[in-house]
Protein backbone atom coordinates (compact mmCIF):
# COMPACT_ATOMS: atom_id res chain seq x y z
CA UNK A 1 0.00 0.00 0.00
CA UNK A 2 1.35 3.42 -0.95
CA UNK A 3 2.14 5.81 1.88
CA UNK A 4 -0.31 8.43 0.54
CA UNK A 5 -3.13 5.87 0.40
CA UNK A 6 -2.37 4.67 3.92
CA UNK A 7 -2.39 8.19 5.35
CA UNK A 8 -5.64 8.98 3.51
CA UNK A 9 -7.30 5.91 4.99
CA UNK A 10 -5.92 6.82 8.42
CA UNK A 11 -7.37 10.33 8.21
CA UNK A 12 -10.76 9.00 7.05
CA UNK A 13 -10.87 6.40 9.82
CA UNK A 14 -9.74 8.90 12.46
CA UNK A 15 -12.41 11.35 11.35
CA UNK A 16 -15.08 8.67 11.46
CA UNK A 17 -13.90 7.56 14.90
CA UNK A 18 -14.01 11.11 16.27
CA UNK A 19 -17.51 11.65 14.88
CA UNK A 20 -18.61 8.34 16.43
CA UNK A 21 -17.13 9.35 19.80
CA UNK A 22 -18.83 12.76 19.93
CA UNK A 23 -22.20 11.22 19.07
CA UNK A 24 -22.12 8.51 21.75
CA UNK A 25 -24.57 8.74 24.63
CA UNK A 26 -21.65 9.20 27.05
CA UNK A 27 -20.29 12.23 25.19
CA UNK A 28 -23.78 13.65 24.64
CA UNK A 29 -24.32 13.41 28.40
CA UNK A 30 -21.00 15.20 28.94
CA UNK A 31 -22.03 17.83 26.37
CA UNK A 32 -25.30 18.43 28.19
CA UNK A 33 -23.47 18.98 31.47
CA UNK A 34 -20.57 21.00 30.03
CA UNK A 35 -21.91 22.48 26.75
CA UNK A 36 -19.26 25.16 26.21
CA UNK A 37 -16.33 22.84 26.93
CA UNK A 38 -17.74 20.09 24.72
CA UNK A 39 -18.32 22.56 21.89
CA UNK A 40 -14.71 23.70 22.24
CA UNK A 41 -13.49 20.10 22.03
CA UNK A 42 -15.65 19.25 19.00
CA UNK A 43 -14.42 22.18 16.95
CA UNK A 44 -10.84 21.90 18.23
CA UNK A 45 -10.67 18.35 16.86
CA UNK A 46 -13.05 18.15 13.91
CA UNK A 47 -12.52 21.56 12.34
CA UNK A 48 -8.76 21.04 12.63
CA UNK A 49 -9.15 17.87 10.57
CA UNK A 50 -10.63 20.13 7.90
CA UNK A 51 -7.44 22.19 7.99
CA UNK A 52 -5.35 19.02 7.56
CA UNK A 53 -7.45 17.88 4.59
CA UNK A 54 -7.33 21.38 3.15
CA UNK A 55 -3.53 21.32 3.44
CA UNK A 56 -3.50 18.05 1.48
CA UNK A 57 -5.69 19.50 -1.29
CA UNK A 58 -3.60 22.64 -1.47
CA UNK A 59 -0.10 21.10 -1.42
CA UNK A 60 -1.07 17.61 -2.74
CA UNK A 61 0.91 15.97 0.07
CA UNK A 62 -0.09 15.04 3.61
CA UNK A 63 1.28 17.11 6.47
CA UNK A 64 0.22 19.16 9.42
CA UNK A 65 -0.47 22.82 8.63
CA UNK A 66 1.91 25.31 10.15
CA UNK A 67 0.77 26.64 13.54
CA UNK A 68 -1.88 23.92 13.75
CA UNK A 69 -2.20 24.17 17.56
CA UNK A 70 -2.99 27.90 17.82
CA UNK A 71 -5.31 27.54 14.83
CA UNK A 72 -7.06 24.67 16.63
CA UNK A 73 -7.46 26.88 19.71
CA UNK A 74 -9.15 29.49 17.53
CA UNK A 75 -11.46 26.79 16.15
CA UNK A 76 -12.32 25.81 19.70
CA UNK A 77 -13.27 29.38 20.58
CA UNK A 78 -15.34 29.59 17.40
CA UNK A 79 -17.11 26.44 18.56
CA UNK A 80 -18.03 28.15 21.83
CA UNK A 81 -19.37 31.18 19.95
CA UNK A 82 -21.37 28.97 17.59
CA UNK A 83 -22.93 27.09 20.52
CA UNK A 84 -24.10 30.40 21.99
CA UNK A 85 -25.50 31.55 18.64
CA UNK A 86 -27.26 28.20 18.23
CA UNK A 87 -29.16 29.03 21.41
CA UNK A 88 -29.93 32.66 20.62
CA UNK A 89 -31.12 32.49 17.01
CA UNK A 90 -33.70 29.68 17.37
CA UNK A 91 -35.33 31.48 20.30
CA UNK A 92 -35.42 34.73 18.32
CA UNK A 93 -36.94 33.10 15.25
CA UNK A 94 -39.56 31.32 17.39
CA UNK A 95 -40.61 34.62 18.95
CA UNK A 96 -40.77 36.33 15.55
CA UNK A 97 -42.98 33.55 14.20
CA UNK A 98 -45.25 33.58 17.24
CA UNK A 99 -45.62 37.37 16.94
CA UNK A 100 -46.44 37.06 13.23
CA UNK A 101 -43.33 38.92 12.06
CA UNK A 102 -42.20 35.76 10.27
CA UNK A 103 -44.73 33.38 8.66
CA UNK A 104 -45.30 29.63 8.99
CA UNK A 105 -45.27 29.45 12.78
CA UNK A 106 -45.01 25.83 13.88
CA UNK A 107 -43.60 24.62 10.57
CA UNK A 108 -40.35 22.75 11.26
CA UNK A 109 -38.77 23.32 7.86
CA UNK A 110 -39.41 27.06 7.71
CA UNK A 111 -38.24 27.45 11.30
CA UNK A 112 -34.91 25.83 10.38
CA UNK A 113 -34.70 27.83 7.14
CA UNK A 114 -35.33 31.20 8.84
CA UNK A 115 -32.78 30.46 11.57
CA UNK A 116 -30.20 29.52 8.94
CA UNK A 117 -30.82 32.56 6.73
CA UNK A 118 -30.79 35.11 9.54
CA UNK A 119 -27.77 33.58 11.28
CA UNK A 120 -25.75 33.23 8.08
CA UNK A 121 -26.36 36.80 6.96
CA UNK A 122 -25.67 38.39 10.37
CA UNK A 123 -23.37 36.36 12.63
CA UNK A 124 -21.59 34.26 9.98
CA UNK A 125 -19.85 37.09 8.04
CA UNK A 126 -18.37 38.45 11.26
CA UNK A 127 -17.24 35.02 12.39
CA UNK A 128 -15.75 34.24 8.98
CA UNK A 129 -13.90 37.57 8.86
CA UNK A 130 -12.43 37.02 12.34
CA UNK A 131 -11.35 33.53 11.36
CA UNK A 132 -9.80 34.80 8.12
CA UNK A 133 -7.81 37.42 10.07
CA UNK A 134 -6.68 34.86 12.64
CA UNK A 135 -5.76 32.29 9.98
CA UNK A 136 -3.82 34.90 8.01
CA UNK A 137 -1.98 36.03 11.13
CA UNK A 138 -0.80 32.51 11.97
CA UNK A 139 0.13 31.86 8.34
CA UNK A 140 2.29 34.97 8.40
CA UNK A 141 3.87 33.86 11.69
CA UNK A 142 4.69 30.48 10.13
CA UNK A 143 6.66 32.38 7.45
CA UNK A 144 8.76 34.09 10.12
CA UNK A 145 6.81 37.37 10.08
CA UNK A 146 5.39 39.15 13.12
CA UNK A 147 2.60 41.27 11.61
CA UNK A 148 0.54 43.82 13.47
CA UNK A 149 -3.23 43.65 13.34
CA UNK A 150 -3.29 46.32 10.62
CA UNK A 151 -0.65 44.52 8.56
CA UNK A 152 -2.58 41.26 8.87
CA UNK A 153 -5.81 42.87 7.73
CA UNK A 154 -4.07 44.51 4.77
CA UNK A 155 -2.66 41.17 3.56
CA UNK A 156 -6.16 39.73 3.09
CA UNK A 157 -7.84 39.92 -0.29
CA UNK A 158 -11.21 41.25 0.94
CA UNK A 159 -12.58 41.40 -2.59
CA UNK A 160 -12.05 37.67 -2.95
CA UNK A 161 -13.50 37.18 0.56
CA UNK A 162 -16.66 38.95 -0.55
CA UNK A 163 -17.03 37.30 -3.97
CA UNK A 164 -16.28 33.74 -2.86
CA UNK A 165 -16.91 33.40 0.88
CA UNK A 166 -19.85 35.76 1.31
CA UNK A 167 -21.46 35.92 -2.11
CA UNK A 168 -21.19 32.23 -3.01
CA UNK A 169 -20.62 29.95 -0.03
CA UNK A 170 -23.19 31.56 2.28
CA UNK A 171 -26.26 31.36 0.01
CA UNK A 172 -25.22 28.25 -1.93
CA UNK A 173 -23.71 26.13 0.82
CA UNK A 174 -24.10 27.44 4.37
CA UNK A 175 -27.80 28.37 4.22
CA UNK A 176 -28.84 24.89 2.95
CA UNK A 177 -26.34 23.16 5.28
CA UNK A 178 -27.54 24.97 8.39
CA UNK A 179 -31.15 24.47 7.40
CA UNK A 180 -30.38 20.77 7.72
CA UNK A 181 -28.58 21.51 11.00
CA UNK A 182 -31.67 23.04 12.59
CA UNK A 183 -33.87 20.20 11.38
CA UNK A 184 -31.79 17.88 13.58
CA UNK A 185 -32.47 17.24 17.29
CA UNK A 186 -30.82 19.94 19.38
CA UNK A 187 -28.16 17.64 20.88
CA UNK A 188 -26.78 16.83 17.42
CA UNK A 189 -26.69 20.34 15.98
CA UNK A 190 -23.31 21.42 17.31
CA UNK A 191 -21.81 18.05 16.27
CA UNK A 192 -23.08 18.52 12.72
CA UNK A 193 -21.79 22.09 12.73
CA UNK A 194 -18.35 20.81 13.77
CA UNK A 195 -18.43 18.29 10.92
CA UNK A 196 -19.26 21.18 8.59
CA UNK A 197 -16.05 22.74 9.90
CA UNK A 198 -14.21 19.96 8.06
CA UNK A 199 -15.90 21.11 4.87
CA UNK A 200 -14.96 24.71 5.67
CA UNK A 201 -11.30 23.70 5.83
CA UNK A 202 -11.64 22.16 2.40
CA UNK A 203 -13.35 25.29 1.05
CA UNK A 204 -10.52 27.43 2.43
CA UNK A 205 -8.00 25.25 0.60
CA UNK A 206 -9.79 25.93 -2.69
CA UNK A 207 -9.74 29.63 -1.82
CA UNK A 208 -5.99 29.53 -1.28
CA UNK A 209 -5.42 27.60 -4.50
CA UNK A 210 -7.54 30.18 -6.36
CA UNK A 211 -5.36 32.98 -4.97
CA UNK A 212 -2.18 31.21 -5.99
CA UNK A 213 -3.32 30.84 -9.61
CA UNK A 214 -4.32 34.50 -10.09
Amino acid sequence: MKKETFITLLVVLSTGLLIAIVTTSLFLSFAKQYPLLSSFIKFFLLASIGDVIGQKLQSRTWGLPQKIFPKALVWGLIGVAIYIMFKIYPIGVTLLQVDGVLPFSGNTFFFAFFVSVIMNFTFAPTMMAIHRISDTYWNERSRGQDPSFKETVNVIDWGQFYHFTLKRTIPLFWVPAHTITFLLPEEYRIVFAAVLGIILGILLSFTNRHKQTH
